[in-house]
């Protein structure tokens, strides 16, 4: 064979293996784009196990005992002070994640009770809006509206808030972490925006807790609340206190602008 096309089809398969590998390298690197996630994220356990020290004197220390976080979303509205009753019988507190539009500004009354009675604040937007789909302008908008209509009523901005539909990003967390908010997530869903029985939304929740869980609820559906006491019994036929998100955290606190999901 003449050494010309000797060498011609040494070049050919040269150029071929480098294209092959060249495949190789994006496919790995599209793969790690679409894991590797974005923005920093912890648990609760793994937030406790990192902090050190005592909780606060009257807390429960979820170290040493089975905790759950109850968090309820979009409120306030008319179903929640029969909901700050159970809470009250049952001497438990949780998480309200209160959006702006139609409720904070509505029920001025029924934020101060949440506060006052023990229970946390935290932001879930004024107009629920999917915080990854508008700019960085909007978003923190979104946000800093509804700290300041919190701040107004009950003299404290949260640290805590909740993206709508629970969709965030590395941009996301930068705004939140500038506005001294931390994300928190969920591991149980009921879906009691789709349904009326309460019953389901029980068998729902109790499915999928498990310890240093989030369960997400919303107060606003007509299901929700009457499901609550049962719920709450369930759990603690289980073994499980209920907690705040924050007392799930201790000792750690909150930390602006992670994300934490269990």
């Amino acid at each position: 064979m003449p050494f010309y096309r000797l060498r011609r089809i040494r070049r050919s398969r040269l150029l071929i293996a480098l294209a092959a590998a060249t495949t190789t390298v994006l496919a790995v690197t599209l793969t790690l784009a679409l894991t590797v996630t974005t923005y920093d994220h912890t648990s609760p356990r793994a937030a406790r196990d990192k902090a050190s020290g005592p909780v606060a004197a009257g807390t429960v220390d979820c170290r040493k005992v089975k905790c759950v976080a109850l968090t309820f979303d979009g409120g306030p509205s008319p179903t929640t002070p029969r909901l700050l009753d159970i809470l009250r019988r049952d001497h438990l507190h949780a998480t309200f994640f209160l959006q702006g539009k139609g409720h904070i500004a509505k029920y001025p009354e029924i934020i101060r009770r949440i506060a006052n009675e023990g229970n946390e604040i935290g932001n879930h937007t004024w107009n629920h809006r999917v915080l990854t789909r508008i700019d960085a302008a909007d978003a923190r908008r979104e946000l800093t509206r509804t700290q300041n209509a919190i701040e107004r009523i009950t003299g404290t901005k949260p640290v805590l808030m909740r993206p709508p539909e629970g969709r965030t990003n590395r941009r996301v967390a930068r705004i939140c972490r500038e506005l001294g908010l931390a994300q928190v997530l969920w591991s149980v869903t009921a879906k009691d925006y789709e349904t009326t029985d309460s019953a389901l939304i029980t068998k729902r929740v109790l499915d999928q807790t498990r310890r240093d869980g989030i369960i997400l609820l919303h107060d606003l559906h007509k299901g929700t609340v009457p499901a609550v006491p049962g719920i709450i019994k369930s759990l603690e036929q289980r073994g499980y206190t209920i907690v705040t998100v924050s007392e799930l955290l201790a000792p750690a606190e909150p930390r602006a602008g992670m994300v934490y999901r269990p």
